[in-house]
C-alpha cells in the first residue's frame, strides 16, 4: 500500500511525541490503526489480556518514566473497559492518552452495535475528551491530547471513528476552519514571589517542632528536601506516593504515614508544631496534627491543590526543588535541637518495633516477615510494583527502598489488580532493570493470572528476565475483614471475605515460569534470593495468615483496635488467633509509644 491514511499519520504523530510503545487490545474499530502500526514498525503494541490492563500499563508507563502512557481500545466494551485504569491515572495524577475506536461516523445516532456516546463515557475521568470529525482534525486533536495530559497531569481522551481511520492523509489549506499545531510541549519553571518566600520562612522559623511531609510532588527534590530537613531539625514523613522519593535510612525519615503508616510517623505528626507539606495531596486527614495543632506551609506547582488537606498559613505555587532552594538561605539554623533528638528516638523505636512485628510467629508465615526479608536484599537499580490490599501495609511499614529506586502502586483509587500491569510496564520501560512484583491473592486472582501469560509471552525479549513476583496466599480479602472489624465493629462475613485456594506456583510453572511455595518464614530469604537471581521470571507463592491485623499507628490506633477486638468477640473461638495477634501488637504499639527509643 503506498496511500497513506489517517490511521498512518496517527501513528506518525506518536512518534512525533516520541511514543515508544502502545498498550492496547484490538477491536475492529481500531482494525486500520492496528494496520499503520504494523506497517510503521516504529511504535511497539503490547497486547495485554484485558483493556482494563492495558490501561494500567499505560498509568505504569507513564509512573515509572515520567512520560506519557498511551493506550487504544475499540469502541464499545473495550472503550467501557479502559475506565478504570484512566480514573487511576486522573487521581494519582499522571498524564495517559487513550485513543479510542468508534463506529463509523454514518451510523452514530442509531443505535448501532458497540455503539456507546464515548465523549458523555468519560466525560467525568478526563481532562480532555474529544471525537474527530475530520481527517484534517487528527493532528491538532491528537497534539492537543498529549499537552492537555503533560500540563494537567490526568489522561486525555481521543476518539477516532472507524472510517475516518480509513481516509487519505489531506493536505492542510492555509484557510479559515483548518488549525494547523505542532507536537511540541515544555514544562514552565514556577517558583513563588519573594514576599511568599519571606513570609513561609517566618512561619518555619518560629517553630519549634518541625514536620515535613513528603508527596509525589517531590519525585525532584529528594536533595532539597533532606537540606531542609537538616537545617530546621526537622523529621519527614512521606505519603505513599511519596515514600520512594526520600532516603528511609536517614535517622530522621519516619516513614510513610496514614493508616498503613508507621508508628514513628504518627508520633511525628501527633507532636509537631509546624508543618511543611511538599508536594503532597494525601487524603488521610484524620492523621494529620489535628488542625490549630500546628501551623502550616505548603508548596505545590498546582496551587488549586494548596489548602485542600490542612489549614495553610502560606501558599508557595511553584516546583518543589526550585522553591526548596529558594526557601533555604531564609530558613534558621537549627540543626542540633532536643526536637530533632526526640524524632530521631522514635524513628529507631519505631524500626525495631517493624522488626519485632516481622519475626511474630503467625500461621504459617506473617506476611510482615516477607517484606522485611526483600527489604534487605532489594535490587539497587531495582523497579517495585505493589498491588492494593494488605500488601500495601507491608511495603509501607518494611520495605525500605534503595536511593533511587522506583516502587509504584494504584495509590488514590486504590485499584485492585494494578501490579503485574505495572509490572510489565516497568520491565518494558527498562529491561535491564530487575522488577519485583507485590501483590496478595486477591488481586492476583483478579486479574494477575491473566497478565501472567503477558509475562510468559514477553519475558525472553527481556535484556535481564529478572522478574520476581510475589504471591501473599491467605486465602481472604484480609484489608476488608480488617476494614469490617475496624470501621464497622462487624465480624468476619466469610462468603464475601473467603477466596479460593489456587495453586499460583502450579500456575506460574505451567506457563513456562519457575516457582516456589513457602510455608515456612526461614525459606522467605533463600526463596528471594533464588527469584532474584533466576534466569527467567519466578513467582513465589507465600502461605500468609489472614489474622495478622492491620492497625493504624497509634494515637489514632488506640480506639480502632478497641473496635477490632469487639467484632472479634463476635467471631466467638474461630478469632482466637487473631485475637491474640492483635493484642500482641497492640501492646508493642503501646511500648513503642510511651518509650522512644
Amino acid at each position: 500500500m503506498t496511500r497513506r491514511l489517517v490511521a498512518d499519520l496517527m501513528v506518525e504523530r506518536l512518534e512525533a511525541w516520541q511514543v515508544p510503545r502502545i498498550f492496547g487490545y484490538s477491536g475492529d474499530g481500531i482494525n486500520t490503526f492496528m494496520g499503520a502500526l504494523r506497517r510503521a514498525g516504529t511504535v511497539e503494541f503490547v497486547q495485554a489480556r484485558h483493556e482494563e490492563n492495558a490501561a494500567f500499563m499505560a498509568v505504569g508507563h507513564a509512573k515509572y518514566t515520567g512520560g506519557v502512557g498511551v493506550v487504544t481500545s475499540t469502541q464499545g466494551p473495550g472503550a467501557v473497559h479502559l475506565l478504570n485504569g484512566l480514573y487511576d491515572a486522573a487521581l494519582d495524577s499522571v498524564p495517559v492518552v487513550a485513543i479510542v475506536g468508534q463506529q463509523a461516523r454514518t451510523v452514530l445516532g442509531s443505535g448501532y452495535m458497540q455503539e456507546v456516546d464515548l465523549s458523555t463515557l468519560t466525560k467525568d475521568v478526563a481532562l480532555f475528551r474529544q471525537q474527530v470529525s475530520s481527517a484534517e482534525q487528527v493532528p491538532l486533536v491528537l497534539d492537543r491530547a498529549f499537552k492537555a495530559a503533560l500540563a494537567g497531569r490526568g489522561p486525555a481522551v481521543v476518539i477516532v471513528p472507524h472510517d475516518i481511520q480509513k481516509e487519505p492523509v489531506p493536505e492542510l489549506e492555509h484557510t479559515h476552519g483548518v488549525v494547523a499545531t505542532a507536537p511540541v510541549w515544555r514544562p514552565g519553571h514556577l517558583i513563588p514571589r519573594p514576599e511568599d518566600l519571606r513570609a513561609a520562612a517566618e512561619v518555619l522559623n518560629a517553630g519549634q517542632r518541625v514536620a515535613l511531609l513528603v508527596g509525589q510532588g517531590a519525585r525532584d527534590a529528594g536533595e532539597q528536601v533532606v537540606a531542609v530537613a537538616e537545617k530546621l531539625g526537622a523529621g519527614i514523613t512521606t505519603s505513599l506516593l511519596g515514600k520512594p522519593y526520600l532516603d528511609e535510612s536517614l535517622p530522621f525519615a519516619a516513614g510513610t504515614m496514614g493508616h498503613l503508616g508507621t508508628a514513628a510517623s504518627g508520633q511525628l505528626l501527633g507532636n509537631c508544631d509546624t508543618l511543611l507539606i511538599v508536594g503532597s495531596n494525601d487524603p488521610w486527614t484524620e492523621f494529620y496534627p489535628p488542625p490549630g495543632a500546628a501551623r502550616a506551609v505548603q508548596i505545590d506547582n498546582d496551587s488549586g491543590a494548596i489548602g485542600n488537606r490542612y489549614p495553610v498559613e502560606v501558599a508557595l505555587t511553584g516546583d518543589s526543588a526550585t522553591t526548596l532552594e529558594a526557601l533555604l538561605p531564609l530558613l534558621a539554623d537549627r540543626t542540633s535541637s532536643p526536637w530533632r533528638e526526640q524524632v530521631e528516638g522514635w524513628v529507631r523505636q519505631s524500626r525495631e518495633l517493624s522488626r519485632k512485628r516481622a519475626m511474630t510467629p503467625a500461621r504459617p508465615v506473617n506476611p510482615e516477615r516477607v517484606a522485611f526479608e526483600l527489604s534487605a536484599r532489594f535490587p539497587d537499580d531495582g523497579w517495585l510494583a505493589v498491588d492494593v490490599g494488605s500488601s500495601v501495609y507491608w511495603y509501607a511499614r518494611q520495605l525500605c527502598l534503595p536511593p533511587g529506586a522506583q516502587a509504584h502502586l494504584s495509590s488514590t483509587l486504590a485499584s485492585m489488580g494494578c501490579s503485574l500491569p505495572y509490572g510489565i510496564a516497568a520491565k518494558l520501560a527498562a529491561p535491564e532493570r530487575p522488577v519485583v512484583v507485590l501483590s496478595g491473592d486477591g488481586a492476583m486472582q483478579m486479574s494477575g493470572l491473566a497478565e501472567l501469560i503477558t509475562v510468559s509471552r514477553l519475558w525472553k525479549q527481556w535484556l535481564d528476565p529478572c522478574f520476581a513476583v510475589c504471591v501473599l496466599n491467605n486465602r481472604e480479602l484480609a484489608e476488608v475483614t480488617w476494614e469490617q472489624r475496624e470501621m464497622e465493629a462487624e465480624p468476619r462475613f466469610a462468603d464475601s471475605q473467603a477466596l479460593p485456594d489456587f495453586d499460583y506456583a502450579g500456575y506460574a510453572r505451567l506457563l513456562g515460569l519457575q516457582a516456589k511455595r513457602v510455608e515456612d518464614p526461614e525459606q522467605l530469604g533463600a526463596a528471594w534470593d533464588e527469584a532474584l537471581a533466576a534466569d527467567r521470571p519466578y513467582l513465589i507463592e507465600v502461605v500468609t495468615d489472614p489474622d495478622v491485623p492491620l492497625l493504624p499507628p497509634f494515637p489514632a490506633g488506640r480506639e480502632k483496635a478497641d473496635t477490632m477486638g469487639q467484632a472479634l468477640e463476635q467471631e466467638g473461638p474461630a478469632a482466637d488467633g487473631a485475637k491474640h495477634l492483635l493484642r500482641t501488637y497492640t501492646e508493642q504499639e503501646e511500648s513503642a509509644s510511651a518509650h522512644p527509643g
